[in-house]
């Protein structure tokens, strides 16, 4: 399965949840979930898994667990 790496900036504690791709090639998502005990961080995942139509275990957060910048892998069909 091709694998995609993609480069998340991530804004916690939004009105409403959406995830979009910037000019620079980068994401920008807003988060309803605060940055507390990983809630975030499961909130993204799971609209990553959403946007590209994929199971959750087919996105990685491969660095940035603690930051606002987040690199992920997307295993895609």
């Amino acid at each position: 399965m091709p694998a995609v790496t993609l480069r998340v900036k991530v804004k916690p504690n939004a009105r409403t949840s959406s995830l979009e791709q910037l000019p620079d090639g980068t994401w920008l998502a807003r988060l309803k979930a605060p940055p507390v005990d990983g809630r975030a961080n499961e909130e993204l995942v799971a609209l990553i898994a959403e946007r590209f139509h994929c199971a959750r275990k087919s996105v990685e957060l491969r660095s940035g667990a603690a930051g606002r910048t987040k690199v992920l892998t997307v295993e895609v069909a």
